[in-house]
């Protein structure tokens, strides 16, 4: 029954994501917002709403572990599921400078959350996390490197927008409750540690939207701004997710998740960066080979 909540937790935590932006959007150009900003929404806030909702609820209800490991386990899987099965069916040979330095900005991410792991994540942390975030995601935009084209979606009266977003506030409260509180008595059930409910359960569930995405992209042969999309929603994860969650509760980064998915983590944005440099392409080697380390991953931390 527990497995059954968490995907109902996760079906409304995906349609509360989807709801809040279209209501944002159209509320934005009602009020002539700027196309940064509603930008920013979109690229930066949409696809991780669901990550942002559950890591929330996570923290306040004194359950980090939970948090981080869904954070560190979404990249992981962003990178070796969503980006391995996307180059099995279309390979990205478009890689420009942008990519990689957002690849680079990943690795510097990691070893900052290693130095991080030595102190507590707080307000101070949110604080400096979301600047930096503002800042990357202003230059990413400024270049034209992130896709935008999601501003197009909604176009409702002010009034009909505004409910939209309260109604997809709901569904994000009520679904990160059912979906966090069923992963914490799937992990209770079986013994098993939540860190790892986090770093499995929870993070492929929350990066599904982007693997449908990734997936469709590819068999339509647009797949020039996955890798950047997926590298700056890693991004996003580390800055947006465990900087706003930071606001609500103090916590610290468990050792196992440091001297081993942390680790991991950065050996493979490395490998990504490898096959940047040396073959200019992400092609179905990569994704032969990033499928295969993710499920060997998934098995490894359940053995």
């Amino acid at each position: 029954m527990d497995l059954f909540y968490l995907i109902a937790g996760l079906v409304i935590l995906v349609t509360g994501a989807e709801i809040v932006i279209r209501g944002s959007v159209s509320l934005g150009k009602k009020l002539n917002i700027s196309l940064f900003a509603i930008g920013v929404v979109i690229v930066a806030g949409g696809t991780s709403l669901p990550e942002l909702a559950s890591s929330i609820n996570a923290v306040v209800t004194n359950h980090a572990d939970l948090a981080l490991g869904a954070v560190l386990g979404s990249n992981i899987a962003n990178l070796i599921l969503v980006m391995a099965a996307t180059t099995i069916i279309f390979p990205i040979t478009n890689i420009n400078k942008n990519q990689i330095n957002q690849a680079w900005i990943n690795i510097v991410l990691g070893i900052f959350l290693i130095f991080m792991s030595y102190f507590y994540f707080n307000f101070i942390f949110g604080i400096i996390s979301i600047i930096l975030l503002a800042l990357i995601m202003y230059l990413q935009i400024s270049r034209g490197s992130l896709m935008i084209d999601e501003i197009n979606k909604g176009d409702y009266s002010a009034l009909i927008s505004i409910i939209l977003i309260i109604i997809g506030v709901v569904f994000l409260i009520y679904g990160s409750e059912l979906f966090v509180s069923s992963a914490i008595n799937f992990a209770n059930k079986f013994n098993i540690s939540e860190a790892v409910i986090g770093l499995s359960l929870i993070a492929f569930g929350t990066s599904l939207p982007e693997l449908v995405v990734g997936i469709m992209s590819a068999i339509k042969r647009k797949v020039d701004f996955a890798l950047g999309n997926i590298l700056g929603s890693n991004i996003y994860n580390v800055l947006g997710v465990l900087g706003i969650s930071s606001f609500f509760n103090k916590f610290t980064m468990p050792d196992v998740l440091v001297s081993q998915d942390l680790l991991f983590m950065l050996f493979i944005t490395f490998i990504v960066l490898i096959f940047m440099y040396l073959f200019k392409k992400l092609g179905r080697t990569f994704g032969i080979l990033g499928l295969s380390f993710y499920f060997s991953y998934i098995y490894f931390i359940f053995i």
